[in-house]
């Protein structure tokens, strides 16, 4: 007799026992897979609150490896995420933590490995109803939701690379809805998250990586 998961029987909206389960579970991962570089190689999920406790019967591991494979929340092939996983040579695996407690309750770390052997990792938070947010990168702590179109700028602290994006973002009237920095310390390593209502255009990442302090530039489009 084949196994039958909850994800046989969703509906396109991928409507399930819980929304902060499967689909925030599979937005979280969608998010943190455009910010990777490269072609994904490794994944490691670490799960913790209710997302440790209930990820295999809720789906929320079928729903974050279809996610970080770049399937939307509505994608059919969620339910067949482990076999395509394995077709395209992914190695997953799915760490529940039920130690950590003062933490969200549907918190994932997100650690991903690409072909070069770089490696980025992600925290995310379903909050509900399909909405989540991105509150770690690379060990900074930030605040993301990706509702908007971003352009995640990694760069070192230094004077003058606030106004260098700024200048960027002008020319191109980039209409700005939120700017936020966020950094290790002062002088270190920074990530500025700005957000905007209209779609960013694809030349900002060149423009921006001319100057030299800054490191590398993720485009994130709904």
């Amino acid at each position: 007799m084949s196994f039958i998961s909850v994800f046989d029987v969703l509906g396109p909206n991928m409507i399930g026992p819980s929304s902060s389960h499967t689909a925030g579970a599979c937005a979280i991962a969608y998010l943190a897979q455009k910010m990777k570089s490269g072609v994904l190689r490794e994944v490691e999920f670490t799960l913790y609150g209710s997302f440790a406790k209930t990820y295999r019967g809720h789906g929320t591991d079928r729903a974050l490896l279809g996610g970080i494979m770049g399937f939307a929340t509505d994608d059919v092939r969620i339910r067949d995420s482990f076999e395509i996983a394995e077709e395209r040579g992914i190695e997953f695996r799915f760490i529940p933590d039920e130690k950590e407690t003062d933490i969200h309750p549907n918190t994932v770390d997100i650690r991903m490995v690409n072909d070069s052997g770089a490696v980025m990792t992600v925290r995310g938070e379903s909050l509900g109803g399909g909405k989540v947010k991105i509150v770690r990168i690379n060990q900074v702590q930030v605040d993301f939701t990706g509702e908007y179109n971003a352009v995640i700028i990694i760069q070192k602290d230094r004077p003058g690379v606030a106004a260098h994006i700024t200048r960027i973002l002008s020319d191109r009237n980039v209409n700005i809805a939120f700017m936020r920095l966020f950094r290790e310390s002062r002088g270190e390593k920074a990530y500025t998250i700005v957000e905007s209502d209209n779609r960013l255009p694809e030349d900002i990442t060149e423009k921006l990586l001319e100057n030299p302090n800054v490191q590398d530039v993720m485009l994130i489009q709904p």
